[in-house]
């Protein structure tokens, strides 16, 4: 797509100019896409004037002095009461007179707008279309109430008489009088009438009705400051503030029509969230729950605090509450869960992803170790505080120059900490500085991870002392310092007790920023000397360093959001793919506006909102203060697919390296807010840091799409390129070479992570499973790993366990020992056991009476060239597997065709309603060919072995009752492998035996009956399976590999035997990866390298394919390879693909936090504001820079498609 593809199209620009302004106004819909009434925009503006009229009553009668204000707002209030109930009632009248039935549903802000027919113009739908109602009785009440609360509250506000005693001139108190009532109309209109759909949404759908009250609630805020200057003592800065409000009052409906000004549920999370992180010293929670119970609890705390009269309790309090709410706490709640915990390996069709299970190393899980440990250290730092207050707390304010000698020690003892702590943080990177100097003691051109790990045992042995530092001494250093600090003898007032509360939970919390904040108070009080700095010194250390966090935090978000900008200002001109028509004119304007965008940067840094890029385009707006989360929902949603059990395995793995990275800081810096990037071939991780505290950190993992779009391929490149410019370079540069090329990127380098993760190969198979030798031998490999499969079976079963009824009754044969059946300890299960489709297809044959007229055809025949195999239930359905019953299915015809369905779990010939209706075949009896094969089997002669150890390789007397004649299968006794039979019957010979004996073995060897038997039961399986004659066509084999197998004589009484299907398939599985790796690697040798190599295949390897069960229950296990067959119909080859399990670095990057959040934000405006949901828009292209289409694809759903996202993971950190 070109850069000037349109940002909306022309329906959605014609539905966003009828939406906004609805937006402006507060709810009237006076541009419709079609004709409507004079009556609609009559009855709508008469609606939108009516709190004016009302309100005019009473401002009328107090300019008139007939009654005072407080009774003129009474009065306002209870008309605009009985207005607003006359209007719910008409509406709740013009419901039930409709005389339908509908629940009215919750206002979706994707949906688009219908056009109404209007009869009358007081007709059902003209009441609905002006005045559409509430959905709850109990809001109707309340918001009728609250109309006329405003109503009067908002009269009393704006009296002319208020106005002049503010500003001093009947002018101006008339022109804010005028335009105070517009942003009343809209307020009280949105509330009552009909609510308009704002810009600001965080919600996707307004379940409970909340949006109405949103601009009633900020215009009472605004009334309530009012009121404060009315009943209070004359303050100037009280005052000063009601005139300014005033003045901003008159422009809300512009900052509600701009998205400033936050959703009632965003701005209390947001609230919640600032006051527990700045003034607090917590940190964001990865959920509103238990933000919710951290905010609480630790406002409890600064009560305490404030009310404990001792300074001494206080200390004590604050250390011990400030430690213990800056652990991992819900270890504790997962201690207290009762019943089991859910396995990790969830099914990928859940929207929330399972967190793996956690290893059990130290930190993972709260035990004795930890709670020691922890204990340990709470008891130290009670004991130092309370001793060094008691002991060495000044009562005089002192400077540190004259002060006693413990605050100068602790003084310096904290630069120097802080200094060696950062150096030895910064060397821990690939880059230096702030991602503009590469590193060059951090190893690069290392693909090898033992090779890298040694490399990095220096950058180890320094992340290892600088965590001592970090972790163990600057807390300790730190709460000395503050322990014997002047102002807690001034404790009781509520900023000093809020800051105590503060600075003893940060020192925990968050030691790094404690540690560098507090190095700042010292640095100050170092400069300032003697003399000092009255005004700053009498804040008190627990005040300034509040004022410092924050400081801190809005500046590092200051030059963010100014990087961030400057990154869409130059590459709208930069990037000729983002190069539009008006991107000379946006340059222009920008530049001439300087000062304004700054004052848009500086704001939206204040506020900690996102700096919303509109459309992504050098187009700047405020946008409204959200939580860091910047999402609702809870997070693990995701929109899983086949690929996401990758990520999913992964997950585990990248926690660990996570943890380790983090603990030694080669991450840089962490803040919960903060994204990375993780990058491994086809692989993209996606990481969040939602919580941080002592010792843990709590982060999200999502997992990017792998079937790369064009606009996917081409960030993917840039990514490759920024990773390979800092991890393969390997060469000395000078300085100019080593400054980091793409530090305008969106992605800093930070570190390549050591992860187990499988390693993706594919080969186009052209020259092997074409080959005629090749395919010749593939009949021989064949016998054999199914000669082997059937010993390593019985094996396997000698164990105290008896055939399942299904297999055959054991009449006139020697009964095993065992008595109830068990599950095979094979780990390369096909999902399903029984051919449903092929099934039914041959049970109609054998019934038809035409039957013999199919003997010359055969499925193997190639006459349109390879086919893609039928995707059948037998692949892909999991019931059968589960132990439930399978989908009944409808007959398969030769050249007929399987479509798939939607999910790819099962063929649409399973479904029920489409089943076919037989094509005129004569109905089947089911019950038939069970009877033909229950009286085969009790006619069946008993075994007699010359060994008595051969009772342990018997088969199954079901195994015995294939349909075939004796003399078809006597003509193939010459293909049966006798001398590998009796090797590999050596070989697992000791399995079976008391005692080993030697003369025992050679005796089964020689065993006559056994031999025959196994003879019988292979050859039965290769007739049924079609394999007798030796293969000639690919498309055969790879269906055969499938599981599609053509019809035979005895395909029927195969796939009944449930086990014995699954080692015939599985053994012809085995068969081909055999020829794959003779083709590949050379022919196997000996017999005892063909079975260690048959042992590996059972041990090492899953063979199958990648839409089984099996394939992605092996990844959740870790099997160590996995192997596919799959087929390109576009360029006709046939491909292998091999996963590999092994330890990879994982590069990972850091990307620009405000950058994501102001992407996320237009996206959230674009999609449920201008409902903008087009594919091909421009936000959505492919931007190497700023690499918008990842980020919109790391979205949360709905708005974005991340394939994998795990529960929060809390990792620990010490």
């Amino acid at each position: 797509m070109g850069p000037d593809v349109p940002l909306l199209n022309e329906y959605k620009q014609e539905f966003f100019w009828k939406r906004f302004p609805q937006t402006v106004l507060g709810g009237p819909r006076f541009k419709l896409g079609y004709c409507a009434p004079p009556y609609v925009y009559v009855h709508q503006a008469l609606l939108f004037l009516t709190p004016w009229l009302l309100g005019g009553i009473g401002t009328l009668l107090c300019q008139l002095q007939l009654l005072q204000e407080l009774h003129a707002a009474v009065l306002s209030g209870l008309l605009m009461f009985g207005a607003a109930a006359g209007i719910q009632a008409l509406a709740v009248y013009s419901a039930r007179r409709s005389g339908s039935v509908e629940r009215l549903g919750a206002p979706n802000v994707l949906a688009d707008e219908e056009e109404v027919e209007f009869t009358h113009c007081v007709g059902p739908e003209t009441v609905r279309f002006i005045a559409p109602g509430k959905r709850f009785g109990l809001n109707t009440v309340l918001h009728t109430v609250l109309a006329g609360v405003l109503c009067g509250f908002g009269t009393w506000y704006v009296f002319l008489g208020r106005m002049t005693a503010l500003y001093g001139s009947v002018g101006t108190s008339l022109v804010v009088y005028i335009a105070s009532w517009v942003t009343l109309c809209t307020a009280e209109y949105s509330l009552i009438v009909n609510t308009a759909t704002e810009t600001a949404t965080f919600q996707a759908q307004d379940t409970y009705e909340i949006t109405p009250l949103t601009r009633p609630i900020y215009i009472f805020t605004f009334i309530a400051v009012d009121l404060a200057d009315r009943f209070t003592s004359p303050f100037p800065e009280l005052q000063l503030a009601s005139q300014v409000l005033h003045v901003l009052f008159l422009f809300l409906p512009l900052l509600w029509a701009l998205g400033m000004l936050s959703p009632l549920d965003a701005l209390l999370l947001w609230g919640m969230e600032q006051t527990l992180v700045f003034g607090l010293g917590g940190s964001p929670m990865s959920s509103n729950l238990r933000l919710l119970a951290m905010f609480a609890v630790s406002v409890a705390v600064a009560v305490c605090n404030f009310f404990i009269p001792s300074t001494l309790g206080v200390v004590l309090f604050s250390v011990s509450m400030g430690f213990l709410l800056s652990l991992d706490l819900s270890q504790i709640a997962a201690l207290c869960r009762v019943g089991p915990r859910p396995a990790s390996g969830g099914s990928l069709g859940r929207r929330r992803g399972p967190s793996p299970s956690p290893p059990s190393s130290f930190g993972w899980r709260l035990g004795c170790r930890e709670a020691l440990l922890y204990l340990g250290l709470l008891v130290v730092a009670t004991a130092e505080a309370g001793l060094l207050h008691h002991f060495l707390a000044a009562d005089p304010p002192q400077s540190v120059a004259t002060g006693p000698q413990a605050p100068i020690i602790t003084s310096y003892l904290l630069l120097s900490l802080f200094v060696l702590c950062w150096v030895l943080g910064e060397i821990q990177g690939a880059y230096v500085c702030g991602g503009v100097l590469l590193n060059p003691l951090y190893p690069r051109g290392i693909s090898n991870v033992q090779t890298f790990n040694q490399s990095s045992r220096g950058l180890h042995v320094a992340a290892a002392i600088r965590r001592v530092l970090l972790n163990l001494v600057s807390p300790f250093a730190m709460i000395a310092y503050l322990s014997t600090d002047s102002s807690l003898q001034r404790l009781h007032t509520a900023s000093l007790s809020v800051g105590v509360t503060r600075a003893f939970r940060v020192v925990w919390q968050s030691s790094e920023e404690a540690l560098l904040q507090m190095a700042v108070v010292v640095v100050v009080r170092l400069v300032a000397g003697e003399e000092g700095l009255p005004a700053w010194d009498h804040l008190g250390t627990a005040v300034q360093l509040l004022l410092l966090g924050l400081l801190s935090d809005r500046a590092v978000q200051f030059l963010s959001k100014l990087k961030f900008s400057l990154t869409v200002l130059v590459t709208s001109w930069t990037e000729k793919k983002q190069r539009r028509q008006a991107a000379g004119a946006l340059l222009a304007l920008n530049a001439s506006l300087c000062p304004l965008l700054l004052a848009v940067v500086v704001l939206s840094a204040l506020l900690a909102a996102p700096l919303l890029p509109l459309f992504t385009l050098p187009v700047f707006l405020v946008g409204f203060p959200r939580p860091q989360r910047s999402w609702p929902g809870q997070v693990g949603t995701a929109c899983p697919c086949p690929d996401s059990i990758f990520y999913q395995q992964m997950s585990g793995s990248l926690a660990v390296a996570l943890r380790r990275g983090l603990a030694r800081g080669s991450l840089g810096s962490l803040s919960p807010g903060s994204h990375f990037l993780g990058r491994f071939q086809d692989r993209m991780v996606w990481i969040m840091i939602l919580e941080r505290g002592y010792g843990y950190c709590t982060v999200n993992i999502k997992g990017l799409e792998l079937q790369e779009t064009s606009c996917h391929t081409v960030e993917a490149r840039r990514v490759d390129e920024v990773f390979e410019g800092a991890f393969e370079r390997t060469e000395r540069l000078g300085f100019t070479q080593s400054l980091n090329q793409h530090w305008g990127n969106a992605l800093i380098p930070c570190a390549a992570l050591p992860v187990r993760v499988y390693s993706d190969a594919r080969n186009v198979l052209s020259g092997i499973i074409d080959s005629h030798d090749n395919l010749r031998k593939l009949q021989d490999d064949f016998l054999k790993a199914l000669v082997f499969l059937l010993q390593r079976h019985c094996v396997e079963k000698r164990g105290g366990f008896a055939w399942t009824a299904e297999e055959g009754p054991g009449v006139g044969g020697r009964k095993s020992q065992a008595s109830q059946p068990a599950q095979s300890t094979c780990n390369q299960r096909v999902d399903t056991v029984i051919m449903e489709s092929n099934v039914s297809s041959l049970k109609l044959r054998q019934d038809s009476s035409s039957l013999t007229s199919f003997g010359d055809w055969s499925d193997e025949d190639d006459l349109f060239g390879p086919q893609q195999a039928r995707r059948t239930v037998a692949l892909v359905s999991t019931e059968a597997q589960l132990g439930q019953a399978t989908l009944q299915t409808g007959p398969s015809l030769p050249g007929s065709v399987e479509m798939d369905s939607l999910f790819e779990t099962m063929a649409l010939s399973a479904l029920q309603p489409l089943q076919p209706l037989g094509l005129g075949l004569p109905a089947v009896d089911k019950g038939q060919s069970a009877k033909v094969f229950a009286e085969s089997s009790g006619s069946l002669p008993p075994l007699h072995f010359s060994c008595p150890q051969s009772e342990g390789f018997n088969l199954p007397t079901g195994w015995r009752t294939a349909p075939l004649l004796p003399s078809r299968l006597q003509q193939l006794r010459h293909l049966f492998p006798e001398e590998w039979f009796r090797f590999v019957l050596g070989q697992f010979a000791p399995a079976v035996q008391d005692v080993a004996c030697d003369d025992m073995t050679k005796a089964l060897k020689e065993d006559q009956v056994l031999r025959d038997l196994h003879a019988l039961v292979a050859l039965s399986c290769v007739v049924s399976l079609g394999a007798e004659a030796s293969f000639t066509s690919p498309s055969y084999v790879y269906r055969l590999y499938c599981g599609d197998v053509p019809w035979t004589d005895g395909l029927e009484w195969l796939s009944a035997r449930k086990d014995l299907y699954h080692l015939t398939l599985k053994a012809f599985r085995f068969g081909f990866k055999l020829l794959f790796d003779q083709a590949s690697l050379g022919p196997v040798e000996s017999p005892e390298e063909l079975f260690s190599t048959l042992e590996e295949y059972e041990r090492d390897w899953y063979i199958g394919l990648g839409v089984e069960r099996g394939w992605h229950d092996s990844i959740l296990q870790e099997k160590p390879f996995l192997f596919s067959l799959g087929h390109d119909l576009t360029m006709g080859t046939y491909t292998g693909r091999v996963l590999s399990l092994q330890d990879q670095l994982v590069q990972v990057g850091r990307l620009n936090g405000e950058g994501v959040r102001g992407q996320w934000a237009n996206l959230s405006w674009e999609l449920l504001y201008a409902t903008n949901d087009d594919e091909e828009r421009y936000s959505i292209q492919a931007h190497p820079i700023m690499l918008r289409n990842l980020t919109v694809q790391a979205a949360d759903p709905p708005l974005g498609y991340p394939i994998y996202s795990s529960a929060p993971l809390h990792l620990p950190c010490l």
